[in-house]
């Protein structure tokens, strides 16, 4: 496979963007009665074109279609003085899978994290993606770190029990 060119998406990506998001989304188990909102692909998607936004994209284009995506942002820490970067987003297509995509996303955005003086890059991924985390440990560090979560349903309004100060 020739090397893909890693870019950053563009308004003319929207399909096969949405292909990829789609995919990358039903691979975490979010689709049929689990599938995101429409809404929220659709306020993504505008983010990206955002200047006020702190969200990226990068696709990684080949012949003219994408055979990848990586979506990231920026954002300060109570840890250091530079921002850091959050890697939300990492996806391939299967055709591409194992042919060094992913990494040039993961490097493209070390290289745009670098670019914004960023302290570092970090990202998570669920713990049976094996395949993903054989390519995670060639190019970062395990943190050591658990992510705990709690989640809200938006339709009930404000958390009741939580008071500020």
């Amino acid at each position: 496979m020739a090397e893909a060119l890693i870019r950053p998406v563009i308004g003319a990506d929207r399909e096969q963007w949405e292909r990829l998001w789609l995919g990358y989304n039903e691979f975490y188990g979010r689709l049929g009665a689990t599938a995101l909102d429409p809404d929220i692909t659709e306020t993504t998607w505008n983010r990206f074109f955002d200047s006020y936004e702190p969200v990226h994209a990068l696709v990684a284009e080949q012949g003219g279609d994408l055979l990848g995506i990586a979506h990231f942002l920026f954002h300060r820490s109570t840890i250091s003085i530079q921002p850091v970067c959050y890697l939300q987003d990492l996806f391939t297509a299967k055709e591409a899978r194992g042919k060094g995509v992913g990494r040039a996303l993961i490097e493209a955005v070390y290289d745009r994290a670098q670019a914004a003086s960023c302290s570092r890059v970090y990202w998570q991924t669920h713990e049976t993606n094996e395949t993903a985390m054989a390519l995670y440990d060639e190019v970062a560090e395990k943190s050591g770190f658990l992510v705990y979560r709690k989640l809200f349903d938006p339709a009930l309004g404000p958390q009741k029990g939580y008071r500020a100060g």
